[in-house]
């Protein structure tokens, strides 16, 4: 059995998780609640479980002050978070940086299915818990840019500069990470996910398998159909109908 705390203040959400967990989940069991930061803090203080389902907005604050405080008490937090939200989305982007697995309300059960199985994968693996403390960091500090991101595949939970990532490729419904000084890694999450992620940073998507940082683009070539040279001297085809934008994109950096 995997051992859980359920932490949310609307008695209702328990209610229905519990049923929910009992249904879809019986090898996880609900061993304590609470309904608020205070309550909260004291449960996983005195026992801390495997998984906790931590709701975000609570009457008294946030699932993030229960973790901070555990954090500032023994160092570091060591069980499996799954954030149960509303759709706050910067919370969401920052638990996707983070590698962090959530719930939105109301809660859809082929959603909890998919988390259930991860975290049956994440128990097994006996991860370190590093990417919760990248999330309280860029929580705490309120950062829009993110600049480290966590990625998580079967040898564990990886963190790496956003800056580092030199090109992502397609392999199916897996991500290759090519990273600056560092072995490529295998994700199991689609390039579409980590286009989403990754266009604020300067990231384009310039083929249905290939999604470049611009600043280790070394050549953009015409001919043969056109491709772009990296600076891992990889070279990557363009697709027709990405063409245009590469281009202005190109040339408006060149003109500033």
């Amino acid at each position: 059995m995997i051992t859980a705390v359920l932490i949310d203040d609307d008695e209702n959400l328990r209610i229905g998780m519990k049923a929910l967990l009992e249904r879809f989940a019986p090898n996880i069991k609900i061993i304590g609640e609470a309904d608020s930061v205070e309550s909260g803090y004291e449960i996983l203080d005195a026992i801390m479980p495997q998984v906790v389902f931590l709701d975000i907005q609570l009457n008294d604050g946030t699932g993030f002050d229960i973790l901070e405080k555990l954090k500032q008490k023994n160092g570091e937090i060591k069980t499996n978070i799954v954030f149960i939200t509303a759709h706050e989305q910067y919370a969401i982007k920052a638990f996707r940086f983070s590698a962090l697995d959530f719930l939105l309300k109301p809660v859809d059960p082929d959603d909890l299915q998919k988390v259930i199985a991860k975290i049956n994968a994440e128990i097994e693996k006996n991860n370190s818990f590093s990417h919760i403390d990248l999330l309280l960091e860029n929580i705490r500090k309120k950062v829009d840019n993110f600049k480290r991101i966590a990625l998580s595949n079967s040898d564990g939970i990886h963190l790496f500069e956003v800056n580092d990532i030199i090109r992502c490729e397609s392999e199916d419904n897996y991500t290759k990470f090519f990273i600056k000084n560092s072995k490529p890694v295998l994700i199991s999450k689609t390039l579409k996910d980590y286009e989403e992620l990754l266009s604020e940073h300067g990231f384009e998507r310039i083929h249905q398998s290939h999604l470049i940082n611009l600043n280790y683009l070394k050549s953009y070539i015409k001919k043969d159909g056109g491709y772009v040279i990296m600076q891992d001297d990889s070279h990557l085809p363009i697709s027709q109908r990405k063409k245009e934008r590469l281009q202005n994109i190109l040339t408006k950096q060149l003109n500033n």
